[in-house]
């Protein structure tokens, strides 16, 4: 089957058009991409529903890409500790090539069939974790090769692409397909395909932590408070569940170091 990520554009001679039509052309295309997304929800329900039952059994998340696909896994992964005030090792992302790769392109680094699994494994993974493979276009050497060394440990495997019956698609036990269709330039997956990826890393991630008891009402109670921005967030959190004043508020804040333990009493459930 041709893939469809790889197809080419509807739109030509784009070297030809004005600023204002590339813009407006990228624009409708992206329009697209939730719809896309929409489509493919009931395997985004069966994957996180599968993380969530072994993260609740102490078991991890990790995240296999290359290229752009492993930077957006790179950046959902490290964006958890502070949105969900939770260890760094309950998100893990590897990246073909290693750290260097988010920022310059390691060259022959994903066409490794047999690194990837060395990687996992380096970074302690173990038979209760689930490992989830992106490649927009399912059929990245270094992602297919780590979740069929992963099948062959015992280990749960899950993935997000952008084309159908794929070698990816093929050793994944909870796939999600998001069918994006041809780019807008010819080829390019940082563009639809990139936009869908991140879009269902985000929704992984904020369902299962919502799932986990780390968010209260529609607050995020166990953020990490780093800056200013954030410590005003807190203040207003417990200004508006408690009654408090703003000093009241960073003052507890600056004793209890959370908004969770901020709002905890005696007998109490925390935000309503």
């Amino acid at each position: 089957m041709e893939s469809q990520t790889e197809s080419d554009s509807p739109y030509r001679h784009l070297e030809t058009l004005t600023t204002g039509a590339i813009l407006e052309a990228m624009n409708h295309e992206d329009q697209q991409v939730a719809l896309a997304v929409q489509k493919a929800l009931p395997a985004v329900v069966t994957l996180v529903e599968a993380v969530v039952a072994r993260m609740e059994r102490g078991g991890r998340l990790f995240y296999l890409g290359a290229g752009t696909s492993g930077r957006l896994g790179v950046l959902d992964a490290s964006e958890c500790p502070p949105t969900f005030g939770v260890p760094d090792t309950w998100v893990t992302a590897i990246i073909a090539g290693g750290d260097g790769a988010i920022r310059k392109a390691v060259e022959g680094a994903e066409d490794d069939t047999s690194r990837a699994i060395r990687d996992l494994n380096a970074a302690g993974m173990q038979g209760g974790d689930l490992v989830i493979g992106i490649a927009a276009s399912g059929t990245t050497p270094y992602v297919t090769g780590g979740l069929a060394a992963c099948r062959e440990q015992g280990i749960a495997t899950g993935c997000i692409t952008c084309n159908p019956d794929t070698p990816l698609v093929a050793v994944s036990d909870y796939p999600v397909i998001v069918l994006t269709g041809p780019e807008f330039l010819s080829g390019s997956t940082r563009l639809k395909a990139g936009t869908a990826q991140k879009m269902v890393l985000n929704m992984i991630t904020t369902a299962t932590m919502i799932r986990l008891g780390r968010v209260k009402d529609n607050k995020m109670v166990d953020m990490q408070i780093t800056n200013n921005k954030l410590m005003a967030r807190a203040i207003r959190m417990l200004m508006a569940e408690r009654g408090w004043t703003e000093e009241q508020a960073r003052a507890t804040l600056r004793q209890k170091g959370s908004v969770r333990a901020a709002l905890e009493r005696e007998g109490d459930q925390g935000l309503r």
